[in-house]
């Protein structure tokens, strides 16, 4: 059975993501975005009903600040408390989970794409994605980024700026490009 380009970036298989299946579901996003991101603030309340009807799932009082960017949308699930700052971007190839009371201050970026390494392949649009979990009561200081493939333990601590290229243990708190463990992992 030949899989389309949208089932093998949700099976994490190199896919193509000049797709036009994947464009439209792209320009799907933007629209959801766009109304979140230029609405009144009393009349979005915490995240745009078009923004919070794409995502796969999004808990209560999940509150997502102005302006936000996502790629798809369809592979974020927030939990119930999620609060995203300012200028949060999540390019959601990938699954993006994050969960219950978990905090992304200004600034924050997830990646889940990884362009092929060959430039003839990368220039064809040749790329995979990898899926980003980030735990409960997690606090990501602005400016961090998280690149695919990680999974942030419950009440981790991500430093300002810092650039996590592997997993963080539960209760750890991560500075630095690449991000690396300062002091004993804590509650």
């Amino acid at each position: 059975m030949n899989l389309s380009e949208r089932q093998k970036m949700a099976a994490g298989e190199w896919y193509c993501c000049f797709d036009p299946e994947l464009d439209r579901l792209r320009w799907q996003a933007r629209e959801a975005v766009h109304q979140h991101n230029t609405m009144p603030p009393v009349e979005r309340g915490n995240i745009g009903p078009a923004l919070a009807a794409l995502f796969a799932d999004a808990g209560e009082n999940v509150f997502i600040e102005a302006p936000f960017h996502c790629s798809y949308g369809i592979n974020i699930s927030l939990g119930r408390r999620v609060y995203m700052n300012a200028g949060c971007t999540i390019l959601d190839s990938g699954s993006v989970r994050i969960g219950d009371g978990s905090m992304l201050g200004p600034g924050v970026h997830i990646y889940c794409a990884e362009h092929h390494k060959d430039r003839e392949l990368r220039g064809a649009g040749i790329e995979i994605a990898r899926p980003v979990t980030v735990g409960s009561s997690v606090w990501i200081g602005g400016g961090a980024i998280l690149v695919g493939g990680v999974t942030i333990g419950d009440g981790a601590i991500i430093g300002a700026g810092a650039v996590v290229t592997r997993d963080v243990a539960a209760g750890a708190t991560v500075v630095g490009n690449p991000a690396r463990a300062i002091g004993a992992a804590t509650d």
